[in-house]
């Protein structure tokens, strides 16, 4: 079939709306017509790491058109929500933890379906779609029938969508990785569509201290809003010392998801002693940098580091939408919407952090 898609040919460029080919759906595989699509950091840095040209987007939203004959827990006419890739059959996946595949790398940023096989052309052109197994900065993407999660009825498609990455990731490594209990503590270092999602969902778990550490004012504000105890701007220094005024003896749960050095090695010296620090996203895309394995070593402190909130989609986005359609994870508070056309602005938006969730409508 025919369908809308934003084709990045440059790593350098924005991409430009095109008309591909998409394949027919296999007997894994469901194609949804997309109503929404939230954009995230990684589809910022992704063309620097995937095959080109391609599609990009992996927070699609919308309606099932067609149900390979193996995929039994989705027929047309559902509403759906896209999230990462996963094969089903590695020991992790086996294990429950689809977010630790063993082939989730080539599956996430690969271009290709696992058999390696593409799913979008123009006029004999290869384009390189499966982003995340989805693609969905597109009219249509063809997903399968384990990274597609059926939503309650009354669920909005648009505010669905960062489930399936941003939030799912944040409020997962808070309610599923970390399981911060109730009455515990936590810093939260950035405050993006991340960072607030696990702000969210420590106030969603009762958590007594939510310390939020930003250097965007506004923002800080709107985590003061969400749930977080405490804002600490890390303009103003000593961040760590000024956590320790708030906590004695440091935190118990920290949370990294800004990117920046200095907040990483921060989010390890804050962290009482067998205290837990989450780590959400790496500097330099991982390049080698500066860290210090004192704060660890000294006082039996863990680094983990959290993909996807540790998520198994089925179970967990659905009760992410509950927890929103009860007031608990106002979602609204985060997105803004851009019509598809507008792409190229709803991603320099989102690179300059001028909103917190960009979303495309189409």
């Amino acid at each position: 079939m025919l369908i809308r898609a934003a084709v990045t040919r440059d790593a350098a460029l924005p991409p430009t709306i095109e008309e591909l080919e998409l394949d027919a759906p296999r007997a894994d595989e469901v194609l949804v017509r997309l109503v929404a699509t939230g954009i995230c950091h990684t589809d910022l840095f992704a063309p620097r790491l995937f095959p080109l040209p391609g599609v990009f987007g992996h927070e699609g939203a919308g309606i099932v058109e067609q149900v390979g004959a193996h995929v039994g827990k989705l027929r047309p006419g559902d509403r759906v929500v896209l999230t990462f890739g996963s094969c089903g059959h590695c020991r992790n996946c086996l294990a429950a933890a689809p977010a630790y595949c063993e082939h989730g790398h080539r599956l996430q940023f690969g271009g290709t379906r696992e058999d390696g096989g593409t799913t979008l052309a123009r006029a004999g052109e290869r384009v390189h779609g499966s982003f995340f197994q989805q693609s969905s900065f597109a009219t249509h993407a063809l997903a399968t029938g384990r990274n597609v999660v059926k939503l309650p009825d009354r669920m909005p498609l648009e505010l669905a969508a960062p489930l399936g990455c941003g939030v799912q990731t944040g409020a997962g490594a808070v309610l599923r990785s970390l399981r911060a209990p109730a009455g515990s503590s936590i810093a939260v270092f950035g405050t993006g569509s991340v960072g607030l999602s696990a702000i969210m969902a420590a106030r969603y778990a009762a958590l007594a201290t939510i310390i939020a550490v930003d250097i965007d004012p506004t923002r800080l504000e709107l985590a003061r809003e969400l749930g977080a105890t405490h804002a600490i701007d890390a303009r103003e220094g000593d961040v760590v010392a000024r956590i320790q005024g708030i906590e004695p003896g440091g935190v118990m749960y920290s949370m990294e998801t800004s990117a920046a050095l200095p907040a990483l090695n921060d989010a390890i010296a804050c962290l009482m002693r067998r205290g837990e620090c989450a780590l959400l996203t790496v500097p330099k895309l991982g390049a080698p940098v500066p860290l210090t394995l004192a704060p660890l070593l000294t006082g039996g402190r863990r680094l983990i580091a959290v993909l996807e909130g540790d998520s198994v989609p089925d179970a967990f986005i659905p009760q992410l939408a509950q927890m929103h359609l009860a007031g608990r994870l106002p979602i609204d508070r985060l997105v803004v919407d851009y019509g598809f056309d507008d792409i190229a602005a709803a991603l320099d938006d989102a690179a300059a952090g001028r909103v917190i969730k960009p979303v495309l409508r189409f």
